[in-house]
């Protein structure tokens, strides 16, 4: 079956063509560069992996119960339009939810690969393009596990979301070679990192939380390699050019706190626009998750030098200012872990079938034999 017919509704054009500006860099300098980078390139290389055979896809998901998410994390619990559903009504709009939130990360992974060639194509260092190359590979991976578990597990995708898309084509748009990193290692990733750390440490189904931690494991280097290239490069900028990088952080934090709701799942749902924007603002549930938004960019900005007055205001404003002095290499460190011990607990229980397996073999051909 084509994606196409998966969708809730057709988007706006098939194939988004987003004019390219900004000049393709080479460099004849094939020394070893900075040791870091190279340290991350080879990271990269080690920890490549195949999504068909790492993620048991045969594990089985309801798609009316994804995530086994409760009652009351969803925005219509406790009002007249939740009181009047059936539990049908109420498992398709858990269906809904989860194909908005996964397609909106599908849509970002393509944008990733997207930006991460453009890394490779326009950043000035060799190593720096060494890398990107690394992530070009590890977003193609993310966007095959994201579009397959929409497609086979949950049956339905969403549309992009016009404000992720309006960032994206800012990022792209842009002919500064460090815009696709700032738009789209710190801000983009970013605020995926936190929804996907949400749904990792919350969701009851194996088979979302091996998908979610797998893919944070890879991300974790990706910003590492974003804020590393970024703080070298920011050091050397004036007063003006930081601040015209902290005016994009500031419009993309806030049209991402303010308009990545998931309003449209209400909307296909029969809820007018307005209703269903004061319904979602009203969400407890809501109110967490954009304080989580911001655990990964406010410290990675912070870092990476854009820390100007206007910045530090905005996110005051936000009420996130106090995020900044928080360990990003440990919440990363964290990710990798996590992936880890997933693993391990996989291969144990795998192992522990094989042995029952056996023995129940040897059982039965002693039985026979007797």
């Amino acid at each position: 079956m084509s994606s196409q017919d998966l969708y809730t509704q057709q988007p706006a054009e098939w194939s988004w063509q987003v004019p390219a500006q900004g000049s393709a860099r080479f460099s004849w300098e094939y020394d070893d560069g900075r040791d870091r980078l190279l340290a991350l390139y080879q990271k990269g290389k080690d920890k490549q992996w195949d999504a068909v055979r790492r993620i048991d896809w045969d594990l089985e998901v309801d798609p009316y119960d994804p995530l086994g998410t409760p009652d009351e994390a969803m925005s219509l619990y406790g009002t007249r339009y939740w009181d009047a559903m059936s539990e049908r009504d109420r498992g398709l709009l858990r269906q809904h939810y989860t194909s908005w939130q996964f397609s909106q990360f599908l849509h970002g992974e393509q944008g990733a690969m997207v930006c991460a060639a453009r890394i490779v194509e326009s950043a000035p260092d060799l190593d720096a393009k060494f890398y990107s190359a690394t992530q070009t590979m590890d977003e193609a991976r993310h966007a095959e596990i994201y579009g397959r578990f929409l497609r086979d597990k949950i049956g339905m995708l969403y549309p992009v979301n016009d404000n992720l898309q309006a960032l994206l084509g800012d990022t792209l748009r842009d002919s500064r070679w460090d815009m696709p990193y700032l738009g789209m290692q710190v801000l983009i990733e970013g605020l995926a990192l936190a929804a996907f750390g949400m749904i990792r440490d919350t969701t009851t189904k194996p088979l979302p939380r091996q998908i979610l931690a797998y893919v944070m494991q890879d991300e974790a280097r990706h910003v590492a390699f974003g804020r590393m290239a970024l703080r070298d490069h920011y050091q050397q900028l004036s007063d003006a050019e930081l601040r015209e990088r902290e005016e994009f952080v500031i419009e993309g934090c806030y049209l991402m706190r303010d308009r990545l709701r998931g309003v449209e799942v209400l909307e296909n749902f029969g809820i007018p626009t307005a209703e269903a924007a004061e319904l979602t603002e009203k969400s407890e549930f809501l109110h967490l998750f954009r304080k989580l938004l911001f655990s990964r960019i406010v410290p990675c900005v912070k870092d990476i030098g854009l820390w100007g007055p206007r910045l530090q205001k905005a996110y005051l404003d936000m009420g996130v200012f106090d995020l900044g002095d928080s360990n990003l290499d440990l919440l990363m460190a964290e990710d990798e872990e996590v992936a880890l011990r997933l693993d391990a607990e996989r291969f144990a229980q795998e192992e522990q079938a094989r042995v029952a397996e056996v023995e129940q073999a040897v059982a039965e051909g002693a039985a026979t034999s007797g």
